[in-house]
């Protein structure tokens, strides 16, 4: 049984491994093999097979749902035919093979019924262009001669595992087949045997489409794409307002693409013709929707125009797809789960997709230029021809896969919100990166220490399947308008804008008024004051193209209202900040934008405000050991307790977590008690 195991996950990682073979989270493997049953003792026939949204490239055992043979064969006895084959999935259940593993997927079936010990079943480019091409099932036979048989298309589920099992045993010479507008199946009996001919299916796909092709599928160039700067800069500017666009039902996370592949496709002249047809594998339309939104003006059309079309163009989509819906939903279909695009095409620029977190949004447009590949195969053998549109619907509205959408754990309070904050390389910024990614959001750390932001960046993304899903270290002197300026722009590109900014990048030198000098004073002034409101203004407009709201939140200081001895310079900027607070909140509330402060005190340790010498100077000034600040500054509180960074990072997140929604221009004191700095 473990050598079948291996086998199977090894051979599944390196089919995985490769895009041209499958596409993340697509397709499925599956192995057979003995085992002992441990209530009889007597061995038992089980099947080994990937679960329900599983990938293939890092499937692990835990993946991997096990089933008794003889039960599910026998379910060819109970079958009530294909009008109710969906039953058949939740009897799947009373087929498994003790405890844990994954929830069994609707390619099950095939692999149970398929008379072979290891079946792959996959979603090639090469192999679905053959698939979707009109003459298909002709080009079937030209390909591959009788080694390859053609299965016309139909839903996924337990009637496709029986026409898969049928043409297998009818054709005995068979090493797999071309699943019509879907993938490709093909078996063996060894795990090598079986992954060989997979890949013999799909090299060989490919060679044809190479050598039989035509070299311009998509027609002649109509519009070329920006030049790099200019693209990223156009990119930068359409990506919050699209974003908002298509965040109007759910809110969503962006991802942008500017691949060759992305800008030769949107530069051709048959590219809207093509995406009007829509996606046909049904993982791609899945995570696709059945067609994109495809701006119609050049890359060089001013970018108010651009704008202004994009929101006319972007009505009639919801429009077309609320009737898409309704010309297809039966009674008991699920409620529409939304009429924004999840793909958006900008000739000139690239491709923007959309998802409910980064990850997601970064494999939609995958599989939209998986699709693209599709497309440019299918048009240079024959023609474009996916499945109907009907039979999309049954597959995007499937309860099947609403069940599926409904076992998704509750998304975490701060799921879909792009967090900005500066200072995010060390101590109070560090900890606060660390806790809104732990809350869901996707973080851009900012910091003047481009190596430490990166490193705070790769700690939180560490668990994630790419650490630049979770978050994306910038580097960044707030002083600078121009640094500001790139670092929101290099923000808005990694995840398509910023909802929640943390202006938390500071220092302070400890000096008395007349050992002030005016670059000490500068410093501090240009830092603390000036880079808040070069950062405050910069994402602000972001926030306003986004037209969803959002949070600014000033790191500010128990110094702001208190007045303590040699800190003339830190305290007035700390002032100017807190005052900002007021200032903006007051101005951006009409845009939903709500503005707050927190006021820490003597966050002693981890801080980089105090590691770089202000420690050492407020214990000389306070006639203590630098080593038994923190002490000192716990015990001048009402509450006895030392202010880590965690607890300042904690109150923003309780401003921006949702609980205070109705709350702007206030100021949380973080300083486990000073009376002297209470607000009034």
């Amino acid at each position: 049984m473990d050598n079948v195991v291996k086998e199977l996950l090894d051979r599944s990682h390196r089919l995985g491994a490769d895009p041209r073979n499958t596409n993340f989270a697509g397709g499925n493997t599956s192995a057979k093999g003995a085992a002992t049953d441990p209530v009889t003792g007597t061995d038992v026939e089980l099947l080994w097979v990937k679960g329900s949204g599983g990938d293939l490239g890092t499937l692990k055992e835990s993946g991997l749902a096990v089933l008794r043979l003889d039960r599910l064969r026998a379910l060819t006895g109970v079958y009530p035919g294909v009008e109710r084959e969906d039953e058949m999935v939740a009897a799947f259940d009373y087929c498994l093979h003790g405890r844990g593993g994954a929830a069994p997927s609707i390619d099950t079936a095939m692999h149970g019924l398929v008379d072979a010990a290891h079946v792959d079943h996959l979603h090639p480019d090469a192999g679905i262009a053959l698939a979707t091409a009109a003459d298909g099932e002709e080009l079937t036979r030209r390909v591959f001669g009788d080694r390859v048989v053609w299965v016309p298309w139909r839903r996924p589920g337990f009637q496709l595992g029986l026409d898969i099992a049928a043409i297998k045993d009818a054709n005995p010479q068979a090493i797999g087949c071309i699943l019509g507008g879907h993938g490709i199946t093909a078996w063996g009996s060894t795990s090598e045997e079986c992954e060989a001919r997979s890949l013999e299916i799909i090299r060989t796909a490919e060679t044809y489409l190479a050598e039989h092709g035509r070299p311009d599928p998509f027609g002649p160039v109509v519009h070329e794409p920006l030049p790099e700067a200019e693209r990223l800069a156009r990119a930068a500017a359409l990506f919050p307002v699209v974003r908002g666009l298509a965040s109007t039902d759910v809110r969503v996370v962006g991802h942008y693409t500017d691949t060759p592949e992305v800008l030769d496709f949107v530069s051709r002249a048959e590219h809207p013709r093509l995406a009007a047809l829509g996606t046909s594998c049904p993982d791609h339309f899945l995570r696709t929707k059945v067609a994109p939104l495809v701006l119609d003006l050049p890359p060089d059309a001013p970018l108010e125009q651009a704008v202004a079309r994009l929101r006319e163009l972007h009505a009639a989509y919801r429009a077309d797809y609320t009737a898409y819906y309704e010309r297809h939903a039966a009674p008991d279909s699920p409620p529409m789960r939304g009429a924004d695009p999840a793909i958006v095409l900008v000739p000139g620029v690239g491709m923007f997709s959309f998802g409910k977190d980064k990850q997601t949004a970064r494999v939609a447009g995958e599989f939209y230029l998986n699709a693209v590949n599709v497309m440019r195969g299918a048009e240079s053998v024959s023609s474009y021809a996916p499945i109907p549109e009907s039979e999309k619907f049954r597959i995007e509205y499937w309860e099947l896969e609403e069940a599926k959408l409904r076992r998704m754990p509750r998304p975490k309070p701060l799921a879909t919100r792009v967090a900005l904050v500066t200072g995010g390389g060390s101590g109070i910024g560090a900890a606060t990166a660390r806790r809104l990614a732990a809350e869901g959001a996707c973080v851009i750390v900012a910091d003047r220490d481009l190596g430490a932001a990166e490193k705070v960046a790769a700690e939180i993304g560490a668990g994630a399947y790419r650490v630049a899903d979770v978050a994306v270290a910038v580097g960044v002197d707030v002083t600078s308008e121009e640094q500001v300026q790139a670092a929101v722009r290099a923000g808005v590109l990694a995840f398509g804008g910023i909802d929640l900014v943390v202006n938390n990048a500071g220092l302070s030198l400890s000096r008395s008024l007349l050992e002030t000098t005016l670059a000490d004073w500068d410093l501090q002034h240009d830092v603390m004051a000036r880079g808040s409101f070069l950062v405050s203004r910069e994402t602000a407009r972001v926030m306003i193209d986004q037209a969803m709201g959002g949070d600014v939140v000033y790191i500010a200081s128990k110094n702001s209202v208190f007045a303590g001895p040699n800190n003339v310079a830190y305290g007035a900027a700390k002032a100017d900040q807190a005052h900002q607070v007021r200032l903006l909140a007051a101005e951006l509330g009409a845009y939903g934008i709500r503005v707050n402060g927190v006021n820490p005190d003597g966050v002693v340790r981890g801080s980089g405000i105090f590691a770089s010498g202000w420690g050492a100077n407020r214990a000389q000034v306070y006639g203590v050991e630098e080593e038994k600040l923190g002490e000192f500054y716990a015990q001048r509180t009402l509450l006895k307790r030392e202010v880590l960074p965690e607890h300042v990072a904690d109150a923003v997140f309780a401003l921006a977590g949702g609980d205070l929604s109705q709350t702007t221009g206030l100021h949380i004191p973080v300083d486990a008690g000073v009376a002297a700095a209470f607000l009034r």
